[in-house]
């Protein structure tokens, strides 16, 4: 009988759990997905590197759309673009919409994505990159044992997730403005039923 731990994580849900992990129980557990600008522009940027193939640059290997996968932790995607220099380099990089800034989330599917081409080359990936569409800059990722016990927790809070069936509680923050769930979420309709139902427990408990 299968358990949470068999339970595949697709390396896209790391990173919507590591933004927020509601929205992540929306997309993974409830299946509800909505676009919006953000998204929309992210896909244009994906259409760069959504057709699998290869090419050979300066003697670099380029291939795209590369499906990765690790048997040991249980964990599936697709590389955007990997290259694989003569020197015997496996540098992974993530296509991302946006200017050049540090953000965890992204870091996080990266890491991922060494991990499973480390079990399936059987050769050390200690960095990759980031590449930011609206700047046309690459930041450098370096591959920390930090980072990758990071993505063996976020899965394992995933499977916990999505093993009990129960959406984690909106965040309602600045992050919500951007996320095109919000519609769906309504994580000020939530939150202000919180706190009404606090008020309430105020109301009729008062302290002594």
């Amino acid at each position: 009988m299968a358990t949470s731990a068999d339970e595949v994580v697709a390396l896209s849900a790391l990173q919507h759990w590591v933004y927020c992990p509601r929205q992540c129980g929306l997309i993974h557990l409830e299946q509800a997905f909505e676009e919006n600008v953000h998204t929309a522009r992210g896909q244009a940027v994906h259409h760069l590197v959504d057709t699998p193939g290869y090419e050979i640059k300066a003697g670099v290997r380029v291939e795209r759309a590369l499906p990765v996968w690790s048997d040991r932790y249980n964990l599936i995607g697709k590389a955007d673009l990997v290259e694989f220099h003569p020197d015997g380099m496996i540098y992974p990089v993530e296509f991302k919409h946006g200017a050049k800034r540090q953000k965890l989330h992204d870091d996080i599917q990266l890491a991922a994505q060494a991990i499973c081409l480390e079990e399936m080359l059987g050769r050390p990936v200690p960095k990759g990159a980031i590449f930011h569409a609206t700047s046309h800059r690459r930041r450098e990722v370096l591959i920390t044992p930090e980072l990758k016990r990071a993505v063996i927790e976020t899965a394992d809070a995933i499977r916990a997730m999505l093993a009990s069936g129960k959406l984690p509680p909106p965040v309602n923050d600045a992050r919500c403005n951007e996320c095109s769930l919000k519609d769906i979420c309504q994580p000020q309709a939530l939150a202000d039923q919180v706190k009404q139902r606090l008020q309430r427990q105020r109301l009729f408990n008062p302290e002594d």
